[in-house]
């Protein structure tokens, strides 16, 4: 990747006028922002639909988009829906925090209103997007109108016939459910068409997008219904073993994240189509894709089916370079980063290492002089992506003020900044970032804006309170957006055309300049030709001048 710089930021955690951050207005505003902070990138978190949870890490698709992110807006002017109708919703009381409980109740019937006015069979673009996208769009539009059918319950309680897709059935839901199958695929119609233009916008205006996508897919999803056969199930369709991460110094049980296994051998036997098809799909969608628990690619933690907690999982092998060989022949090396975070063994090291995939670096995890840590700085790569903390980290002013006395010594000297007030050390450490070798450094909006807990993104392993951060608009300031664009210029990290551009403006001022020079010179030239001039013709000076001087 090139020497540039990025600003991490959900599209939920943008303003709005109803709920949660959308491909509205405001989106656009922000590309512009961007733009004016001399920045290349927007890091956002997966455009997935959340299910229980609001996570965009466990959602039903690993394909499809999040119906939250349709603007309201645009639905107005294409007339579909009033701005009395949306007016009238209540989305949630406090515009800094996304309440996903008041969405679901008021989001979806204004939706199915618009879907209802829309007389979406007729639209010719509506069609081929279908058939464009038929072979996951079928089944997820289906599997999410059997699910309404059911009540919201997770697939594996549904009557057997359609929780084990028998032909008979399937065709009896695709004629009972047909009007709210066609709504599940207008509302990715609608989300594929905005969020279109506005990944056209940011490219036509020097910004990229930086999307995520998790290894694993959800248990309750279409993927895992639709293709049973390729995860660790039983002959019910049951997980015979789930994800997670072993016990460690953060939790004594260990992470339970209950995420079905692949089971790599029959990915092998098809090429791995399905990542390929994944891929594919995300390279669509994104200009770069940062792949999430890269570790699990090299070892996986299998945790039995059923167990409370993670703490009798094992280790397996997992699919390595073999997959990532498949995927560079496909797509090539570029566009990808991965998420090489926590313990790494030598294994995945190599592994890292053999894709030449950049890898990341976070700050927050470099300051405890207890332990030896390739997070700090003066040891990075050029091949890396550096990111002050993620959507999973404090903020960096909550980081700090909990450190203790002994990491906070050790920072000040290593930054030399012991005479810097606490509650201005966040931007040293932005600064840290940015100045570092890393080709490319990202950081959360929060942290250029020195926020606190209130704005934290999620704490893992915790339920409720997560996902829910909203900015305030006024905190993107002209003030803001020229801070970071000086940072970037310091630290060499400005869009190629931004430097050609302050180039040319150089190269313009040092021409002007000579110019001007060369004109003093030639009018002092002038002057002095004059002068010669009048101490007389014939080069002596007369007697009365004489008398004179």
């Amino acid at each position: 990747m090139k020497r540039a710089s990025g600003i991490l930021l959900p599209i939920a955690s943008l303003p709005s006028k109803y709920g949660i951050g959308c491909f509205s207005k405001e989106a656009y505003d922000f590309i512009d922002w961007l733009k004016k902070a001399g920045q290349s990138y927007w890091q956002i978190l997966p455009l997935s639909p959340t299910s229980y949870g609001d996570s965009p890490y466990q959602s039903f698709s690993s394909f499809a988009g999040n119906p939250y992110f349709i603007d309201l807006e645009a639905l107005i002017e294409e007339g579909v829906l009033t701005e009395e109708e949306c007016g009238a919703c209540n989305f949630g009381e406090d515009p800094a925090c996304v309440d996903y409980g008041r969405l679901y109740e008021e989001r979806f019937p204004l939706l199915h209103l618009a879907y209802e006015r829309s007389h979406i069979a007729e639209n010719a673009e509506f069609v081929r997007f279908v058939q464009e996208n038929a072979e996951w769009l079928e089944d997820y539009a289906l599997f999410m109108a059997v699910k309404k059918r059911f009540d919201g319950v997770a697939w594996e309680d549904w009557a057997e016939d359609i929780r084990k897709r028998w032909s008979n059935a399937l065709d009896y839901y695709r004629r009972e459910c047909y009007f709210d199958i066609e709504f599940y695929k207008y509302l990715q119609f609608q989300f594929h068409v905005q969020w279109e233009k506005l990944k056209a916008y940011a490219n036509e205006n020097g910004i990229e997008f930086i999307g995520d996508i998790p290894i694993y897919v959800a248990f309750d999803s279409a993927d895992a219904w639709a293709n049973p056969e390729m995860f660790q199930f039983d002959a019910e369709s049951r997980p015979t073993a789930v994800a997670g991460c072993p016990p460690d110094a953060f939790s004594a049980t260990g992470q339970l994240w209950g995420n079905p296994l692949y089971k790599w051998d029959y990915h092998r036997q098809t090429g791995f189509r399905w990542w390929c098809r994944r891929l594919e799909h995300c390279f669509k969608l994104y200009d770069i894709v940062r792949i999430d628990h890269f570790r699990g690619f090299d070892e996986y933690y299998s945790i039995p089916y059923g167990a409370e907690t993670a703490e009798n999982g094992h280790w397996e092998k997992g699919p390595g370079m073999e997959l990532f060989r498949v995927l560079q022949n496909r797509f090539g090396k570029e566009g990808i980063i991965a998420e090489d975070l926590g313990f790494l063994t030598d294994t995945v090291v190599k592994l890292l290492e053999d894709s030449g995939y950049p890898g990341m670096k976070v700050l927050e995890f470099a300051f405890d002089p207890r332990e030896e840590t390739d997070y700090l700085p003066h040891s990075y790569d050029r091949n890396c992506v550096v990111y002050t903390g993620t959507h999973d980290n404090e903020t960096l002013v909550q980081w700090y003020k909990g450190l203790d006395q002994e990491s906070r010594d050790f920072a000040a000297e290593y930054m030399d900044n012991a005479d810097t007030p606490d509650e201005k050390k966040y931007w040293d450490f932005v600064r840290l970032a940015m100045m570092s070798s890393a080709n490319t450094c990202v950081t959360p909006l929060q942290d250029f804006l020195g926020l606190d807990k209130e704005a934290r993104i999620n704490k893992p392993s915790t339920l409720g309170g997560n996902w829910e951060w909203r900015m305030d608009p006024k905190m993107l300031t002209e003030e803001m957006a020229e801070k970071i664009y000086r940072i970037t210029r310091i630290s060499v990290r400005l869009p190629r055309e931004e430097q050609e551009r302050l180039k040319e403006e150089q190269e313009k001022r040092l021409k002007a300049e000579a110019l001007k020079a060369a004109k003093a010179k030639k009018d002092i030239q002038k002057t002095d030709a004059k002068e010669k001039a009048v101490t007389g013709k014939s080069g002596k000076t007369t007697g009365k001048q004489a008398a004179q001087v």
